[in-house]
């Protein structure tokens, strides 16, 4: 059968990839085309268009850059149209795969979407589109469960595919600390005005701790030259490392995000921040409506990370929230505690596997 596969952002193409190779399984003839990444490449072959010609997000960046935005829907269009798919995988990135939904779905294309929109934090008008093009909604958070039951969208919840991302990890590179100097890890966001506006502050606040080893983790979607500006003596910048730096980091700052998640579960103290356009903020504090930004937060419902939102995201305060969640901080093992409780919430592994399996029963 033939898959057509949609992932804007290194997450997606690390998402996609997983998934490719578990349809692979199941399905030996499988057939790809995507708009994804290295990693989807490294799968099969098929790649369309790479995810880090495309990365804009904010509301401002957006408006300025519509014309290449419009010009991408074309072309993936015409791509789909081409191949014509057995099935079109949507993975995130709802502003772009939600009009190609309604497109694919509209030629009677079988449709999925893998990591369901933010509708429960943003522009929940969107669920109405998930009901109206997409025939099976994989969702990988368990407040998810609850908040879909009432919209009328064919929902699963297959787990979450960075326990095995972790779990793959951990087998395959054993580690000890030893006597080296502590790290702290700092992950600035996978977009050059993330970095613009975020690394600075990390760098500003990681001067003030000479007891670390400061490592910068470079986004897959981005180059040396998008950090240079930024950089000083002392601090060491490696890509394709994250994993491996964060498994022996005694701490780390961390970019609202996916990186929030993976570090939780990888077990490793975090102040988690977020930092754009003041018109962006502007904007997003009228239609945001989530409690919290850090998805540990959001799926135990609570206030474990602590959060640094714009503004407050100065280095006097990352450091005092820093100090209270490393070792012998006073909020140190109530945050490992947090970590063990969401690790336990997600469920089992294998959610590439339930993923493929949904999508091969769907369109059998």
């Amino acid at each position: 059968m033939k898959y057509f596969l949609i992932a804007g952002e290194a997450s997606g193409d690390l998402h996609g990839a997983r998934i490719m190779k578990s349809i692979l399984k199941q399905d030996v003839a499988a057939k790809f085309r995507f708009w994804g990444g290295d990693q989807m490449e490294a799968v099969a072959p098929g790649l369309i268009t790479h995810y880090k010609a495309n990365a804009i997000m904010g509301f401002v960046e957006v408006l300025m850059s519509l014309k290449k935005v419009l010009n991408n829907l074309e072309h993936c269009k015409s791509e789909i149209l081409k191949f014509q798919p057995d099935v079109v995988i949507f993975i995130d990135y709802p502003g772009f795969n939600l009009r190609m939904a309604e497109f694919s779905k509209k030629n009677g294309f079988k449709t999925v979407y893998f990591i369901a929109p933010k509708v429960w934090a943003w522009k929940e008008n969107r669920a109405k589109k998930l009901e109206k093009y997409i025939d099976l909604l994989l969702i990988i958070f368990p407040f998810e469960i609850e908040y879909f039951k009432k919209w009328k969208v064919n929902t699963k919840y297959i787990g979450n595919p960075l326990l095995d991302e972790v779990a793959d990890f951990r087998a395959a590179n054993p580690y000890q600390k030893g006597n080296e100097k502590p790290i702290l890890a700092l992950l600035p966001g996978s977009r050059r005005q993330e970095i613009k506006l975020m690394l600075p502050i990390m760098l500003q606040t990681a001067a003030k701790l000479n007891q670390f080893r400061v490592l910068i983790c470079g986004a897959p979607g981005l180059e040396y030259d998008d950090y240079e500006p930024y950089l000083k003596e002392g601090v060491d910048l490696e890509f394709g490392k994250t994993y491996s730096i964060l498994a022996r980091s005694e701490a780390a700052i961390v970019c609202s995000g996916t990186a929030s998640l993976e570090t939780a579960l990888l077990n490793v103290p975090q102040v988690c921040a977020y930092k754009a356009s003041p018109i962006s903020i502007a904007i997003g504090r009228l239609l945001v409506k989530a409690k919290y930004m850090s998805l540990v937060n959001l799926n135990l419902g609570r206030l474990a990370v602590p959060e640094l939102l714009q503004e407050v995201f100065t280095e006097e305060r990352i450091l005092s929230e820093l100090k209270a969640v490393l070792p012998g901080g006073k909020d140190h093992e109530k945050l490992m505690k947090d970590y063990a409780e969401l690790r336990q919430l997600f469920g089992e592994h294998g959610a590439d596997t339930r993923a493929a399996k949904e999508i091969i029963q769907l369109i059998s």
